[in-house]
This record gives structure tokens, sequence and C-alpha cells, in this order.
């Protein structure tokens, strides 16, 4: 079943930069002809980054010192060690391997940043959102609302299904996430570009 119907993502850029996570995306995909693996962050600038290394749980591994702090792991992991990787942005990426139909982002409260590095509108974003960083997901839409008009859906975790039945303002997106009473709430946050 096709979850984005008049979508055919059929080419992926996967990006990962913490050794552990690298290896297994090559593992994962390394032999797929339409996958392209860049070993690099992604940031707002070109050059090197901080990534600060939860060895616990590498999955969580993070650029953002927020997220450290008040996300809701904070309490349970730390971040022991810090590796200083490669970094580009979305803006050089799209130079290389041309504009995406859809470009998610799961960076663990870097979502800012990541963005940041992007100047132009795309067809679709989706950005990680969790409710103890609901103000980092504001800064977010109103930079992307920067680029260009769109209108914005969610999903629940990792669904990928759009819970809303028609896509929405920020403001109607926001009112519906911040009357939910799930104090855990956590999903991606969709943005559709619309022509200008």
């Amino acid at each position: 079943m096709n979850r984005w119907p008049g979508h055919n993502f059929s080419r992926t850029e996967e990006l990962t930069n913490t050794e552990v996570c690298l290896t297994h995306v090559y593992k994962l995909f390394g032999n797929n002809k339409n996958v392209f693996i860049v070993g690099k962050a992604v940031a707002d600038r070109e050059g090197e980054a901080v990534f600060s290394i939860c060895e616990d749980r590498n999955t969580i591994s993070t650029m953002s010192n927020t997220f450290k702090v008040a996300s809701r792991y904070a309490k349970d992991y730390q971040w022991t060690k810090t590796q200083k990787v490669a970094a580009t942005t979305l803006d050089a990426l799209i130079q290389l391997y041309g504009a995406p139909d859809f470009c998610k982002i799961d960076v663990e409260g870097a979502e800012e940043l990541v963005l940041k590095g992007l100047t132009r509108p795309v067809h679709l974003v989706s950005f990680e959102y969790t409710r103890e960083l609901h103000d980092d997901a504001k800064k977010c839409i109103n930079y992307l609302l920067s680029l260009g008009q769109a209108i914005f859906n969610f999903s629940i975790a990792a669904s990928m299904e759009l819970l809303l039945p028609t896509w929405v303002t920020s403001d109607e997106l926001f009112e519906r996430l911040e009357s939910s009473q799930d104090e855990l709430l956590v999903g991606d946050i969709y943005a559709r570009f619309l022509p200008s």
C-alpha cells in the first residue's frame, strides 16, 4: 500500500555520522543502488559539527545540547563522548543529488539546525516532534514558513500514517498538538510546500 499516493520514493540519500551507525547503515543499504550513503552530519553550514555520543543507546546521539538536558532521555542517559564529524547542508545535498520529493529529518533535537541549511522549499519535509521539545518544533515551522507557504500534518510515533484528514495551517496543527493529553506525545510533523 502506498501511503503517499502520487509519490514514488525510489531513491534515498541516507545520512549518518557516528561510526557505529554508519557501519550499520552500510550493512543494511550498502548494496542498494538506489541508496547513496553520505557519512556526514547535516547542519546549517558545511564544515565540522560536534556530535555528542550516547554509548548506551547510540540512536539518541545528537548535535543538540537542548536534547541532552530537556528530552525524555535526559534522566536516564548520558552523552559521554563527543566526535567531530564532517558536516554538509540540505542545500549542498540538493545540489549534488537534486531536489527530493520527500525529506525526512530525524536528528534527535537538531531539527532546526538541519533545516537552516535549506534555503528554498522542497516538496515535502518531515521532522521528528516530541512533546518536551514543542517550542523547538515551533521554531522549525516558523523557519519553514520563512521559505514559502506551507500546510501541515502529523503522524503518531513512527507510523508515517497521517493523523489529520486534511492538511492544516501551522496554527491549527499546534492547536491539535497542544490539546493532546499524551505527555509523551511523539511523532513526525509534515510540511508540504504550496506552489508559489
